[in-house]
């Protein structure tokens, strides 16, 4: 059960063969890794089968955790790749859905803005993001595979991201 004040994140870096997932508490100025992992569907399954697993993978997720947010990076496709865009839409749509039907907040960021949030810096390598998400989390060994680590990287950008905004709405609302 979650202590009084504290909100449990869920970060999602989509995917639809590999979707990582990380699951953080927030309470008095620390985070806890609660869990990391990932959901997988397998590339010989037809598309609706893919789908239904990663729709049900996350709804178990959600169910144990019941995280207050859910943190989503957007997905980026190349205009030369419109068949991958098509099947990452696909992924994306399911996981909205699912944060969706299990009343979970859902905030959406693009990579440069998670990357900002974590580390300072927009375009910051993967191999900083995961420094620093490592580095917060106070863990001293690599989080494999990166889907996992991304997806904690969403987490702390979600939170960070709320944060930003009730503050600023706060000192809105203070200063008329």
């Amino acid at each position: 059960m979650p202590e009084a004040g504290s909100l449990t994140y869920l970060g999602i870096d989509p995917g639809l063969r590999i979707t990582g997932y990380g699951v953080l508490r927030f309470a008095a100025g620390s985070i806890e890794l609660l869990d990391g992992g990932t959901i997988r569907s397998s590339a010989n399954d037809p598309l609706p089968a893919r789908l239904d697993e990663l729709y049900s993978g996350l709804l178990e997720i959600l169910d144990k955790y019941r995280p207050v947010t859910m943190g989503l990076e957007k997905i980026y496709a190349h205009y030369k790749h419109p068949a991958t865009a098509i099947k990452m839409a696909h992924a994306r749509g399911v996981l909205c859905l699912s944060a969706v039907h299990r009343q979970v907040h859902l905030v959406s960021l693009p990579a440069t803005r998670i990357k900002k949030l974590v580390t300072g810096n927009g375009r910051a390598s993967k191999e900083q993001v995961s420094g620093m998400v490592r580095h917060l989390l106070g863990l001293t060994v690599e989080i494999k595979p990166d889907d996992v680590s991304d997806a904690l990287a969403v987490a702390i950008a979600a939170y960070e991201s709320e944060k930003y905004d009730r503050k600023y709405k706060r000192l809105s609302r203070e200063n008329g």
